[in-house]
């Protein structure tokens, strides 16, 4: 609000007093302001969940009793300088991390929309007006101005809606952890699918070497008159359905380069080179020791996201049942006028003005009553979903843990058997280049020999992958703020 002063009024101070005038304002406005009260939500939406957590794992081994192994940077503890780098390189480029590093910062900004909306707000103006009336000569008149409006948060409405930025910010925050330690474990299984299908490929082309040789002996015993038509078209057979599992598994490879290339930001064709190279398989150490389950799911970046999620539906029912209540304003504002440009400074005329007002609601056709009902169904919804968040937590480390113990007597036993079938392999085919068996038994343990490496190499990626669904069902390394960490005391017993 600013009114215009007729040219006699008192003389202003000098040009300092935009400085003092402005204070004044302000001072008046905070004299007559009630500071916001702070939120009165101290409850931890933990205790929502009622979700009994286990004391322990079901399928952990009883003799765990050390100290949980640390997982930050889990991937260094499969010792391949490649996967290093390559997740190293996702974590910096991926898009999807980009992506939630650009929400995470919108929830910060929109966090401080909601902190300035607690303070008073500041406004000036400026205005030149010439102007004649009834052949008088023209004048000229010059104003400026500062308006200053407070809306003071007497009911904590806007308070609640900064604790509703806050626990969103930090739910973004967690959301970013959890597509960190998602994309650090796709790199790695992609990784160790590559590995796989160069593993396998070097044992069919091996195998496909073996087979080669057979036929050619087998050719030469029928050209003796040792050997059949029939037993050179079964070699013929086995050496080609060898052969044939070749290009699948170069086809493997170039996709998976592909997927490890775009993971890290990368066209897809651009590590082909780099990966063409066969390496071993990367295998985990087995000295891993297990966190209690409520200290995994402190560790889980999707539980603490869930759990933030559930703080701003709680704040979210707080600011809506705050904007049933009054609300109070208060409008401040300083004028000067003057007849030259140059007299604003010195020979203005000044007008300050103070207004105080309030607005209840009186009939809306029940839609803040409604908005209240809203906002507690959504509480609901986020309370639901952190229960969720908690059971999946626990289900995805159980299932890591059952299907690594399973896959590691498998593998061990695998073993075992393909050492057998290359022996009876190798004997074979001695035994039928003397003439001492049929080649029936040849193709048999060849055709062993074959399956039970394949066997061998699968089961040897699988338990590099439960090492991998493990440390990401633990938490993946990701280590909560101390802002995260700040559980109610009476609520902690039951929940993380």
């Amino acid at each position: 609000m600013r009114t215009d002063f007729p040219k006699n009024h008192r003389r202003a101070a000098p040009s300092a007093r935009w400085t003092l005038l402005a204070s004044a304002l302000l001072v008046a406005l905070g004299g007559c302001a009630a500071l916001p009260p702070e939120s009165s939500d101290s409850s931890d939406p933990s205790e929502f969940s009622a979700v009994a957590v286990p004391n322990d794992w079901s399928a952990a081994p009883a003799s765990v009793t050390s100290a949980a192994t640390p997982l930050a940077q889990w991937w260094l503890r499969f010792d391949d300088a490649q996967l290093s780098r390559l997740v190293s390189d996702a974590l910096h480029a991926n898009t999807s991390v980009r992506s939630a590093q650009a929400a995470l910062r919108q929830a910060r900004a929109l966090r401080d929309v909601s902190a300035a909306a607690l303070w008073p707000t500041l406004g000036s103006s400026a205005s030149a007006q010439r102007g004649k009336s009834d052949g008088n000569p023209a004048s000229n008149s010059f104003s400026a101005g500062l308006d200053a409006s407070w809306e003071l948060d007497v009911f904590g409405g806007k308070r609640s809606a900064l604790d509703a930025s806050e626990a969103s910010a930090r739910a973004s925050a967690a959301s970013l952890a959890d597509v960190q330690v998602s994309i650090a474990a796709e790199v790695a299984l992609a990784y160790i699918t590559l590995r796989d299908a160069q593993q396998r490929l070097e044992i069919a082309s091996d195998n496909l070497a073996s087979q080669q040789q057979t036929l050619q002996i087998t050719r030469w015993r029928l050209q003796a008159g040792l050997a059949t038509e029939l037993d050179v078209e079964q070699a013929r057979t086995s050496a080609e359905q060898t052969n044939a599992l070749l290009p699948p598994l170069q086809t493997t490879i170039a996709q998976t380069a592909h997927a490890l290339a775009v993971l890290s930001g990368r066209p897809p064709a651009s590590l082909s080179t780099q990966l063409a190279a066969h390496g071993p398989l990367p295998q985990a150490p087995g000295d891993l020791a297990l966190s209690l389950p409520a200290d995994t799911l402190r560790q889980r970046p999707d539980v603490r996201a869930a759990e933030h999620q559930v703080s701003a539906a709680l704040a979210n029912v707080a600011q809506a049942e705050a904007a049933r209540q009054p609300n109070f304003t208060i409008d401040g504002s300083l004028g000067l006028t003057a007849l030259t440009l140059g007299a604003l400074g010195d020979g203005a005329s000044v007008m300050t003005s103070l207004l105080g007002s309030v607005t209840l609601p009186v009939f809306d056709g029940g839609a803040a009553r409604a908005q209240v009902r809203a906002q507690q169904a959504a509480l609901d919804q986020a309370t639901i979903a952190y229960q969720a968040a908690i059971l999946s937590a626990l289900k995805d480390v159980e299932n890591a843990l059952v299907a690594l113990d399973g896959d590691r007597q498998r593998l061990s036993r695998l073993q075992r058997a393909a050492q057998a079938a290359g022996n009876a392999a190798a004997l074979a085919r001695q035994r039928y280049s003397s003439g001492l068996v049929d080649f029936q038994v040849v193709l048999e343990t060849q055709r062993t020999q074959l399956v039970t490496q394949e066997s061998v190499a699968i089961s040897s990626a699988n338990v590099s992958t439960d090492h991998v669904q493990l440390y990401k069902a633990l938490g993946g390394g990701w280590q909560p703020t101390p802002a995260d960490l700040s559980i109610n005391a009476a609520t902690r017993k039951s929940t993380p």
